[in-house]
């Protein structure tokens, strides 16, 4: 049996979705809020439940809690971890941060993460995903009405770019090795064909400040021009944010990878876990600009 956690987000969604194909594999969605019939309770924040969720599992697919400061996610991940060699999982796969954000502040909890659960009585996968698409698709959605007043696009990458991957990918590459984890552990074998690997899933895509205008402009119909903004540009528009004080840090930290030329892929081994090539990530944004034009500015809807 596999266990999903996270699987109310859009990443674990993706995946119980894709493993439930399968008509020869048992998949079991976890939630924080689990009713016990749709989706087990499984709640990071409440440590005594977890070896009772996680009984009868074989493998464990734990989606990252990284939506909380580092202390707290060192905290969720180790009754993870404790958790799991308690309930007798044989085989846990972890969604960690790919190589290209390895400078970023995000970086160190998935790294402690990873040693870990490395150190518990399973064999594990880490599944690296790079960042989501949906990071340079927020930046332009939210710029569509200031870029169609003023021309302009301005944002906090610099002159340089940042690797992006369709997040559809990484729910078909978490398939792929949960799925042939589970079918190796059911079969007898002693050991997941994923045991022990690390894989570095990057985008082949890398987008900055001149491509998200170029998209801009196309969708607007006219000319926008990028401007490198500075980060104290870019902090005081987050201070003036509804975010929480660590994903301002956070994503402060991700622009100045970014300016320093930190945050494109050098590798990726996601071709070699997708049936397919690699989803255009220029589309999808180009559709969601075009989207969030017609319902910002309708006028200026592309005929």
């Amino acid at each position: 049996m596999i266990l999903v956690t996270g699987a109310s987000g859009s990443l674990g969604g993706l995946i119980v979705k894709g493993l439930s194909e399968f008509s020869d594999i048992r998949t079991v969605a976890g939630t924080r809020t689990g009713d016990g019939v749709t989706a087990r309770r499984v709640d990071f924040d409440d440590p005594e439940s977890l070896p009772a969720a996680f009984e009868g599992a074989d493998v464990l697919l734990v989606v990252s809690a990284g939506y909380a400061e580092d202390d707290v996610v060192y905290a969720r991940h180790a009754a993870v971890a404790d958790a799991a060699a308690t309930a007798g999982v044989r085989h846990l796969i972890y969604t960690s941060l790919a190589a290209s954000g390895e400078s970023m502040t995000i970086a160190l909890p998935h790294r402690w993460s990873e040693d870990r659960f490395a150190a518990g009585p399973f064999t594990t996968t880490v599944l690296r995903n790079g960042l989501y698409g949906e990071v340079p698709i927020g930046l332009a959605t939210a710029s569509v009405a200031e870029a169609a007043a003023t021309g302009i696009f301005a944002a906090s990458f610099g002159e340089h770019r940042l690797s992006v991957v369709a997040k559809q990918d990484l729910a078909d590459a978490a398939v792929r090795v949960a799925a042939e984890s589970d079918r190796d552990l059911v079969k007898g074998q002693p050991r997941s064909r994923h045991a022990d690997r690390i894989y570095e899933l990057e985008g082949d895509t890398a987008i900055g400040g001149p491509e998200i205008a170029q998209i801009l402009g196309e969708v607007l119909g006219r000319p926008i021009a990028y401007r490198p903004a500075s980060l104290t540009e870019t902090r005081a528009a987050l201070d003036a944010s509804s975010l929480e004080p660590y994903q301002i840090a956070h994503t402060l930290s991700l622009f100045s990878n970014v300016i320093a030329g930190r945050a494109e892929a050098t590798r990726s081994d996601l071709p070699h876990l997708l049936e397919t090539a690699p989803r255009p990530v220029l589309t999808g944004i180009a559709e969601a600009v075009a989207e969030a034009v017609a319902k910002t500015i309708p006028a200026e809807r592309p005929a």
